[in-house]
């Protein structure tokens, strides 16, 4: 993707316990693809959950399309995905446990792809 590029950093930190705020930042991020912008998700706390592996299959909240849909499409989308690695670890989630295109991650990482970013939302 070209340097210049518009690029949106949602930073997640809810999961099943609370289905809207799990679904929001996908919808807007699967937007913001389909408008050739780079979207880039980091999954933070308790969002860390929608990268394990079978687990957005049961997340749905109303009004918004089932989670795995707005996961399958934002990744077909083209966009990219960091999981907290210390999160990880105290939830006791291991790491091949996760679902293709989830890349794990610690701060500096996300620091630099927050300098980069024009816009920062937090869910």
């Amino acid at each position: 993707m070209a340097e210049t590029e518009e690029k949106v950093f949602y930073v997640i930190t809810h999961a099943g316990e609370d289905p809207e705020r799990a679904s929001l930042p996908f919808t807007i991020a699967n937007a913001a693809l389909v408008m050739d912008m780079q979207a880039t998700l980091f999954l933070h706390g308790n969002g860390v959950w929608l990268a394990k592996k079978g687990y957005a299959e049961h997340v749905k909240a109303m009004g918004f399309d089932p989670l795995k849909k707005l996961l399958d499409d934002f990744f077909a989308l083209g966009g990219k995905m960091y999981v907290c690695v210390p999160c990880l670890k105290g939830r006791d989630i291991d790491e091949s446990d996760l679902i293709e295109g989830a890349e794990t991650t610690a701060a500096a990482k996300i620091t630099q792809e927050m300098l980069t970013a024009q816009v920062h939302l937090v869910y």
